[in-house]
């Protein structure tokens, strides 16, 4: 591990953004980092604010994300990567240009607004020879990291059947209605976020993670999508029958209308020999199922498992961790990732498993696929 902290910048995130604050938090956790430019906000009194508050130098505030790419990039002193926080149809031009600018990426999900931006994105950023990263950070608990591993070492034996919710009840009323909920404001915005906005948002990160623990990709979707709230202009319920690469079924559900609900990711694993639960709510535990009527509950800190989930676990048994140790788990290996970068050139290690721009490709495969079943009333889709 370097010893010097890697120089950061940040597009997005100024006064009244969500989840910039988790990617902040993260990143300071285990002060790998240090954030020395932005440009949080398309208002520059509003991203001066931010840059105040935050400790960033007056002369590293820029008007737009092309101008900072450009004069970071000119600098001795210059970050070294980016991390974009800003609404969905941003990120395509955003990330562009600073991996034109010879910068690193790490990019909030879904990494484009359409297929073809997706192609485009991926081929420029494995040319491009820089750390790329979406920030699916569920991937990064400790406990799902070792349910990936179970499943590799064949402790459930041949997946069946896989299942996985993304079943929140954040948008259960008009919360777009209200003057001072910005992400409600962009995040149901057809112009900006899509149609499909629930699928891009919610959609990607559960299919990600069924992908990242069952180690199988989806080949075939079959999927309905609804608008529960009156009046609202994209959709906020999806329901999606999946096929998987080796025979096996599954669904995933994708809610933001799922009343009662608070954030509602859930994954179960049925294999030829036991199956696996994890939540998200309750994420120190994981719970594996055999026949018989045994069942066994996994403890995040205990001796005895992978070093995958060693590795991630920060204080130790008894002491849960969650949302924002994620994010700094997913931090930790871009920073491992970027050290070793400086050191060889290389961009890609199998020991960190962080999802580049490949995941964010078969992601808006998968939300246009599930678009195209939509509209054939739910016909199977190849992905």
């Amino acid at each position: 591990m370097s010893n010097d902290r890697i120089r950061i910048g940040m597009v997005g995130g100024g006064p009244g953004a969500g989840i910039a604050k988790a990617h902040r938090m993260g990143m300071r956790l285990d002060n790998r980092y240090a954030l020395v430019a932005g440009t949080f906000s398309r208002s520059p009194e509003k991203s001066r604010q931010a840059a105040t508050e935050l400790g960033v130098a007056e002369d590293r505030v820029y008007q737009d994300y092309a101008q900072m790419a450009r004069e970071e990039a000119a600098r001795e002193d210059g970050i070294e990567v980016v991390a974009i926080v800003t609404p969905n149809d941003s990120h395509y031009p955003v990330a562009r240009a600073f991996l034109e600018a010879g910068i690193h990426v790490v990019c909030d999900k879904p990494m484009t607004g359409d297929l073809d931006q997706a192609r485009a994105l991926h081929e420029l950023a494995t040319a491009s020879g820089r750390v790329f990263t979406l920030t699916h950070n569920y991937s990064a608990y400790a406990m799902v990291r070792e349910a990936a591993r179970l499943i590799r070492d064949g402790v459930l034996g041949e997946p069946r059947i896989v299942m996985v919710e993304h079943a929140s009840g954040w948008a259960a009323d008009a919360v777009e209605l209200a003057p001072d909920n910005k992400q409600a404001a962009w995040r149901l915005d057809p112009a900006q976020s899509g149609e499909a906005s629930l699928v891009f948002d919610l959609g990607t990160h559960a299919h990600q993670l069924l992908r990242f623990v069952s180690g199988l990709e989806v080949t075939e979707v079959s999927a309905e999508m609804q608008t529960c709230v009156p009046e609202r202009r994209v959709f906020d319920d999806a329901q999606v029958q999946v096929r998987l690469c080796n025979g096996a079924r599954g669904t995933l559900w994708a809610s933001m209308a799922a009343t009662g609900h608070e954030h509602g990711l859930r994954i179960r694993v049925f294999g030829s020999k036991a199956s696996l639960e994890w939540q998200q709510m309750d994420p120190h535990y994981l719970t594996i199922n055999h026949p018989g009527g045994r069942r066994e509950m996994l403890v995040q800190g205990h001796d005895g498992q992978s070093e995958a989930q060693a590795r991630l676990t920060r204080v130790g048994l008894g002491h849960p961790e969650g949302f924002i140790e994620s994010f700094a788990n997913l931090y930790g290996d871009v920073a491992e990732a970027i050290d070793r970068h400086r050191e060889s050139g290389q961009t890609r290690f199998d020991d960190l498993p962080l999802p580049t721009s490949h995941d964010g490709l078969l992601g808006i495969r998968f939300v246009q696929a599930v678009g195209d079943s939509h509209r054939q009333q739910g016909r199977w889709t190849h992905v």
